[in-house]
């Protein structure tokens, strides 16, 4: 009960704080929308589909992003860990100094 109470008493001083500004922001003149693009005209190549994919559709954009970033990432660590291997370094048989 006093950690409802708790809750409760954070939520209300919260909402005290933040109603005053949304009230005062609901009356304030409309803003102009903001139109961000990528800039294509010095670009050729990959980096002119990317942007032109940018600006076309974001969901597409974001959703490569976000499957291209970890999968570049495995493929640098796998290339480190062959280069490793190589030189001599062995991570997967090592002997824990720390204990």
């Amino acid at each position: 009960m006093k950690m409802l109470r708790k809750l409760w008493t954070s939520a209300m001083v919260f909402a005290m704080v933040l109603l005053p500004q949304l009230v005062f922001a609901a009356g304030a003149p409309k803003g102009q929308n903001v139109v961000i693009v990528a800039d294509t005209r010095r670009l050729d190549g990959i980096m002119l589909w990317w942007a032109q994919m940018y600006n076309d559709n974001h969901a597409y954009f974001t959703t490569l992003t976000i499957i291209i970033i970890p999968l570049t990432g495995v493929i640098f660590g796998m290339l480190a860990d062959l280069v490793m291997n190589h030189i001599g370094i062995d991570l997967k048989h090592r002997d824990l100094a720390e204990h």
